[in-house]
């Protein structure tokens, strides 16, 4: 069969504008012989005065947009090629049927007399589904996501005998494949993709408010240069694609939302770089043994929950794989309520496509799994409240008649407008709370909604401080106790409890002659809350402190020890809030300038030392620049050591030629191996100028490893200046 002789079928049709809802489909033929379909399924009539742009907006502007149903009998001949005793499959053409003959029976599609459709349609326009007829999908939209290899194999089919396409079929249903190919199964798969692209594009225009495509083959399995899973094209991915591409500033951001029972990889891999494609999928995962995954290590692993995202696409990609079959509405809600609907919110799409498989229906057998029609009802009811409710429903997979049948039918009663039932949501699975939380840990980097919930401070009472602050005092104690260190007086207008100990010094420093002044950011918490209620206990968390290892070599050797630490944020007795963001790098960078230039013209600029040394770490090196760049001290400073994770700052002075030199001379200046700077090689060339410093490249990120990393090699740096002046120390010496 010629896909340009697809044309229609023998249901006739509401006109819209442009021709993308059928006014009236007369069959089709193929050599000379017309497919019968069942009449009456959509509207069997239509009057003319609804074919125009001013009735659609009439009724848009009314909000009494209609919702739109794309279905074609031809559909149905993409059958099994194997005429055995046993011809049947999952993947029957009575999939599609039953669920038209469902939403006949309920009402949901137009049955009556022609004459009276006018006047129905007049008072009551959403009364009844509008139908969107399907059309064969141009090779150019099935190549917007697929490879044209793939398309050329798929169009050659048709030209296969009966026995090539039984012994194809038998051939690629082993494996990970898992298809049947029949005489017509390529024009069928042209259709499916067609009507995912005319329902998707008739409620971007705004012709219809959303719809249900009721399409097979299915799509969301098939990879871009290949079929699979009873997937030929993958029908969801190309109708996104082709609405982005013809509606741009109205379809940018599309969520593709697939509930099917298996992963969806075929979507998941076209998208998994794209930022303006979110893919959320809830399926049986079972640590990659349910397909499509590989039970005997030989297939690809897409659908775990770590799969995020990559490059731009982090974050687009959430997988929401269960551990075992036998999940429920319990489960399926509360992923909705937990991780799906804040993700979208969030994202803020401009179209939501269903990936709708129903094999997670409770009577599948292949699923295994228990959701019932009012869930899904449920699901769909959320979904709406996005994207001003411009959601499109594509079939996927199903393959218990009934259950498919009555899951679909849930889903578009809602989409007429009808309310959800009630129901009573069971308690959520242990196992199932545990990859929720899992699934929440894998996306916190790129959502703000995953991150933890929200504290109520004033209901914590006069008991409660803020870590840091606490932190910050047991480290006082730490330090007296170890090496006597005593806080030093910062005279400032105002005092909170996060300057009470930011300075702490050796007692008799003025008279000690090496002096060490360490200025830092605070030491870094970690942290395992519970899987299931998210708390966290204090054996379960941690202080993690690279400072004290070199306080604890610097009292050792005798030095007197200035330890200054810049908190990331100032306590304030009115503070209310629970979450409050670090201070900017500006605010950050104003803070330890008042602080070091403070502690450098009221003390050390008045101490006798011989060795003065400076260490940087984290943000608050910014200190160190601050004071090369604002006081004349370089000359008294015996060397300068910086750990850097954030911005790499030059040290250069508009009135002192010779700081950038200096500085290069006189400094150790440790970047962390994931920062920026070595992506581009020509920044790499830059970084090593002088203005720069001493420049070296770690091998570890984060603060503390690279301090404990490169402890000795910082010692023996400072051993060999102290050296110089004939104060090395027999410690020193060994170290």
């Amino acid at each position: 069969m010629d896909a340009e002789n697809l044309e229609g079928d023998d249901h006739a049709m509401i006109d819209a504008p442009n021709g993308s809802i059928d006014p009236q489909g007369n069959g089709s033929e193929e050599n000379g012989e017309e497919y019968p379909g069942e009449e009456g399924l959509i509207i069997d009539e239509y009057d003319s005065s609804y074919e125009n742009d001013d009735f659609i907006k009439s009724l848009a502007n009314l909000n009494m947009l209609p919702t739109g149903c794309c279905y074609d009998d031809r559909m149905k001949l993409h059958a099994n090629a194997d005429f055995g005793p046993t011809p049947h499959h999952p993947e029957d053409p009575r999939r599609i049927e039953e669920i038209m003959k469902i939403f006949k029976k309920a009402g949901l599609v137009f049955t009556g007399k022609d004459t009276e459709l006018a006047e129905i349609l007049q008072a009551t326009p959403t009364k009844y589904m509008w139908r969107v007829p399907a059309r064969p999908a141009t090779q150019e939209e099935i190549c917007s996501v697929h490879t044209t290899a793939h398309y050329d194999w798929a169009a050659g089919l048709p030209d296969y005998d009966t026995h090539t396409l039984r012994n194809l079929s038998h051939a690629m249903d082993q494996g990970r494949q898992s298809l049947y190919i029949g005489a017509m199964s390529f024009e069928a798969a042209l259709l499916a993709a067609g009507g995912a692209i005319e329902t998707c594009k008739n409620i971007v225009a705004g012709r219809v408010r959303n719809g249900f495509a009721v399409i097979r083959p299915p799509g969301h399995h098939a990879e871009f240069d290949q079929p699979m899973g009873f997937c030929f094209f993958n029908n969801v991915p190309i109708a996104a694609k082709v609405c982005q591409l013809e509606y741009p500033e109205t379809c940018r951001k599309v969520l593709i939302l697939d509930w099917d029972v298996h992963h969806g990889n075929g979507i998941q891999n076209m998208f998994y770089e794209d930022p303006n494609i979110l893919y959320i999928s809830l399926h049986v995962y079972d640590n990659g043994n349910f397909y499509p995954g590989r039970p005997d290590n030989e297939y690809i692993d897409d659908g775990g929950i770590d799969s995020v995202g990559n490059g731009l696409g982090k974050g687009r990609n959430v997988n929401i794989g269960w551990d075992n079959q036998g999940m429920g509405d319990g489960e399926y809600m509360a992923a909705f309520q937990k991780i799906v609907m804040p993700i979208a919110h969030e994202f803020n799409p401009d179209l939501v496509i269903i990936s709708a498989g129903f094999d997670a229906a409770n009577g599948d057998e292949l699923g295994g799994c228990f959701v019932t029609p009012g869930c899904y009802a449920h699901m769909t009811h959320m979904l709406m409240s996005l994207a001003g409710g411009k959601v499109a429903v594509c079939l996927e997979g199903g393959y218990n008649l009934r259950a498919i049948s009555q899951s679909a039918l849930a889903v578009a009663k809602t989409l007429m407008g009808e309310p959800p039932p009630h129901m009573k949501i069971p308690r959520i699975d242990k196992g199932a709370a545990k990859v929720l939380a899992k699934v929440q840990a894998a996306q916190a980097p790129y959502w703000e909604c995953m991150r933890p919930g929200v504290i109520n401070v004033q209901d914590m009472g006069d008991g409660s401080s803020r870590l840091h602050d606490v932190i910050r005092n047991y480290q006082r104690q730490i330090l007296s106790e170890r090496f006597g260190l005593v806080p030093l007086f910062i005279q400032r207008e105002a005092l909170f409890k996060s300057f009470e100990n930011q300075v702490i010094v050796t007692p008799g420093i003025s008279e000690k002659k090496k002096v060490l002044i360490i200025i830092h950011d605070p030491p870094e918490l970690v942290a395992m809350p519970d899987l299931i209620d998210n708390t966290v206990d204090p054996h379960n968390a941690f202080v993690s402190d690279g400072v004290m290892k070199y306080v604890e070599w610097a009292h050792k050797n005798d030095f007197g020890i200035i330890d200054a630490n810049v908190p990331h944020y100032i306590t304030h007795p009115e503070d209310m809030d629970p979450f409050i963001p670090r201070a900017s790098e500006q605010t950050l960078s104003n803070q330890i300038k008042e602080l070091m230039n403070y502690i450098w013209d009221n003390y050390v600029q008045l101490y006798d030392a011989d060795d003065l040394f400076v260490m940087g770490i984290g943000n608050a090196y910014l200190g160190v620049r601050h004071l090369l760049t604002e006081r004349q001290c370089k000359d008294r400073i015996s060397g300068v050591v910086n750990f850097v994770t954030g911005n790499l700052r030059p040290f250069k002075s508009a009135t002192d030629e010779d700081l950038s030199p200096w500085y290069k001379r006189n400094s150790l200046v440790y970047v962390a191996k994931d920062h920026a700077c070595w992506s581009d090689p020509e920044l790499e060339k830059k970084v090593y100028k002088r203005r720069f410093g001493g420049v070296r490249k770690s091998d570890q990120v984060g603060l503390n490893r690279m301090m404990q990393r490169h402890a000795g090699e910082v010692y023996e740096w400072i051993g060999e200046r102290l050296s110089q002046s004939g104060n090395t120390t027999e410690d020193e010496k060994m170290i």
